[in-house]
């Protein structure tokens, strides 16, 4: 099995945790940074738990030059870099755009100028489908264009992306994954998803909602162009997800190409509603969940799922979980935080 090393940054977050421990999993040495402002040290325990050691792990930023040119000289060599140190929360995005557009850009720029310095050439990118923002046609192909983003964090990743298709002529091999909404978490119990303060993403609102932690879940709006009103997402299990990163990495290593820069959806090819959702939820954990339905949120798209077929032929990656098995792995995690938080 390789030993290579792997740097993922924002590895304390909730997709890149489940990268790594699919990155474990699969013979490779993560190594994790991540300035912790968006995480705390909860999911690098739970990495813990399920690879039997510790993660290697340096708290810092990646827009620091200096830091990230200590981990490479520290942990080298790279083979190959995952970046998902960025914001992701729509809503707070409209509220923080300059926020979003200093990190999520910044940081992407630092890394591949650190990259560079140290002659590394294989980067996974962790894109997402608000860059099609309200697309003409569904399911989305990676050939959709690119519409005015609906939001300033989906503009952050068309930026991200554009900078990326750029960059790749300096002989890097880059692949962006345009993820559409991660849910659920290991089968473990011990890492998923964990927002610092309320929640931005329906999925852990929705666990907190049943765990009692808050008092009613807001369905954003009922009147949209939809069977029952409510948006319609492509709601992937985030193990699949993870193990797509690792796909799109040995795909890299097949490929006698010195640079190249690709993209694929990573999604289920399936719609679903935020209703549907929340039925589904109540069906598989019999909780009844308490909700109202609100007014529009600011930067939502209607409706948006994936074409998954490239991924599928070009990477040999077919998701494996259903959404009723996210929903459940969800729960799963939102009740072991409880009995954590009740010792």
């Amino acid at each position: 099995m390789s030993e290579k090393k792997i740097l993922v940054t924002g590895g304390a977050g909730y997709i890149g945790a489940h990268t790594v421990v699919e990155l474990f999993r699969a013979g490779y040495h993560p190594v994790i940074i991540d300035d912790l402002t968006k995480s705390d040290t909860t999911l690098l325990t739970g990495i813990e738990k399920i690879i039997g050691k510790k993660p290697t792990f340096y708290q810092g930023s990646s827009c620091d030059y200096d830091f990230l040119r200590k981990v490479f000289q520290k942990d080298g060599p790279i083979s190959c870099v995952m970046h998902f140190a960025a914001y992701k929360s729509v809503g707070e995005s409209v509220h923080e755009p300059l926020m979003y557009y200093r990190n999520n850009i910044n940081s992407l720029v630092a890394v591949l100028e650190i990259m560079q310095e140290n002659n590394v050439k294989d980067f996974i990118f962790s894109s997402s489908c608000t860059v099609y923002g309200e697309p003409d046609t569904i399911p989305v192909t990676e050939d959709a264009p690119f519409k005015r983003a609906e939001s300033p964090y989906g503009a952050t990743k068309q930026m991200c992306e554009r900078i990326l298709e750029d960059t790749h002529l300096r002989n890097l091999r880059i692949i962006s994954l345009r993820y559409f909404n991660p849910i659920g978490a290991h089968e473990s119990g011990f890492i998923g998803e964990l927002p610092i303060g309320i929640p931005g993403n329906l999925v852990p609102y929705i666990t907190q909602t049943a765990a009692g932690k808050r008092e009613k879940l807001t369905v954003f709006g009922d009147d949209y162009n939809t069977p029952d009103g409510s948006c319609i997402r492509d709601f992937i299990h985030v193990v699949d997800l993870a193990q797509a990163h690792v796909k799109a990495m040995e795909h890299l290593n097949t490929l006698s190409d010195k640079k190249l820069y690709d993209t694929f959806n990573v999604g289920t090819g399936q719609g679903v509603s935020v209703l549907e959702l929340i039925e589904k939820f109540e069906h598989i954990t019999g909780v009844k969940l308490n909700y109202k339905i609100g007014s529009r949120r600011p930067g939502d798209i209607e409706k948006v799922y994936a074409d998954p077929t490239k991924i599928n032929n070009g990477l040999g990656w077919s998701t494996k979980f259903s959404v009723e098995d996210a929903l459940l792995h969800a729960w799963q995690w939102e009740q072991n935080l409880l009995k954590s938080s009740n010792r």
